[in-house]
């Protein structure tokens, strides 16, 4: 099979690029060379990967977005290949992998948090314009045989919003490491860490993983946190907004009971260090995050609005409140760290999401295109 994956600006150890890297590494062991067409290769790249650099001059976001798209789609027709399969909201390709969900339903949930100015300037914002219009193109084109998608929640948001039929949409969730995530990292981590951040050995900790922070709901994380006694917050990840947040922590009294890290290379000694996730998030897609905090034996506590809401059984594992509802919140937090069963059977939900079953997957999806 010669497969395209399109990625315009492709970082090794990004969130979506991770999607993208099972995909890619599922086709190398099944003895195919798939080819990355971004604009620009990093050293760390795959070694089994081709690539190909596409990168035209642009002025503008919008010029950015429709330059490569249109260099791209001139590569493919050049080099026939047998699937085009695109991470960026662009019409013409075959398969679309929806690994950033859906922006019409992000605008719609970022609404709960805005006032009306703020709405209208999103309005008339002219990258929030060019997406949608790119989005409703991309799912308009006859040309799109499957989208894959990332979660339950991101199928039911293109049904919703672009009426695609249920047939051409398949689900296949993110792999997780469960080795290398595991409830051993809180002998191996937790006592050395919280000497460090100065938490004491036996407060109840709460760990926020991920940037983007108004999206991924740090700020509920924040409220939360001050609503639990005792409770102590870590905040794991950058966000140019970081100041806002700190003074929203100060604001609430937290002192010394929120620590921000900035972002880490390896979370694991955190997680170790934590007795649950939260992430009220507004939205998202999915969030790898959630499953190797889970692996690691804490219980995630997240939105209706989060793809990983599919793995949470709540009340169970974890739980699902509104990402508003900050005494809800507060009360799943206190029961999730009153049942230490839950981390047990956190990990338990997420075992069966192995590299080799989304590999497998992967493969019988392009099998079933390509006929």
């Amino acid at each position: 099979m010669k497969i395209a994956f399109i990625r315009a600006r492709y970082n090794p150890f990004g969130g979506a690029e991770r999607f993208l890297n099972s995909a890619a590494e599922a086709l190398v062991a099944q003895g195919s060379s798939p080819t990355i067409i971004t604009r620009a290769w990093p050293d760390s790249g795959h070694a089994g990967i081709q690539h190909r650099i596409v990168n035209p001059r642009y002025f503008t976001k919008a010029g950015r977005d429709r330059s490569f798209a249109e260099a791209t789609l001139a590569l493919l027709q050049r080099e026939q290949f047998d699937l085009a399969q695109s991470y960026e909201r662009m019409a013409g390709c075959d398969v679309f992998h929806a690994v950033d969900g859906v922006h019409a339903e992000w605008l719609q949930q970022r609404q709960r948090v805005q006032g009306g100015l703020k709405r209208f300037g999103v309005q008339i914002n002219p990258h929030h314009r060019n997406l949608l219009k790119a989005e409703r193109a991309m799912y308009a084109s006859p040309q799109l045989k499957a989208v894959i998608c990332i979660s339950q929640m991101v199928k039911r948001n293109v049904m919703r919003h672009y009426g695609v039929a249920e047939d051409r949409l398949h689900v296949i969730y993110g792999e997780i490491d469960s080795e290398k995530f595991h409830p051993g990292l809180r002998a191996q981590h937790r006592a050395a860490l919280r000497e460090q951040l100065k938490i004491p050995a036996d407060a109840p900790v709460a760990i926020f993983v991920g940037s983007g922070f108004e999206r991924k709901g740090a700020a509920g994380f924040l409220a939360t946190v001050a609503r639990v006694d005792g409770l102590y917050g870590l905040v794991v990840g950058h966000d140019k907004h970081l100041p806002r947040y700190r003074a929203q922590a100060d604001r609430l009294g937290l002192g010394q009971r929120v620590i921000f890290t900035g972002g880490i290379k390896d979370v694991r000694p955190y997680y170790g260090a934590s007795d649950v996730y939260l992430m009220p998030t507004l939205y998202e897609p999915f969030g790898l995050v959630f499953g190797e905090a889970m692996a690691c034996g804490l219980p995630a506590i997240t939105s209706p609005q989060a793809g990983a809401a599919d793995w949470i059984e709540h009340g169970r594992n974890g739980f699902v409140v509104d990402p508003l509802d900050v005494d809800g919140l507060a009360r799943a937090v206190q029961a999730a760290i009153a049942d230490p069963s839950m981390g047990g059977r956190a990990r338990e939900a997420v075992l069966p999401y192995t590299k080799e079953d989304t590999a497998m997957q992967y493969g019988n999806l392009y099998r079933r295109l390509l006929g």
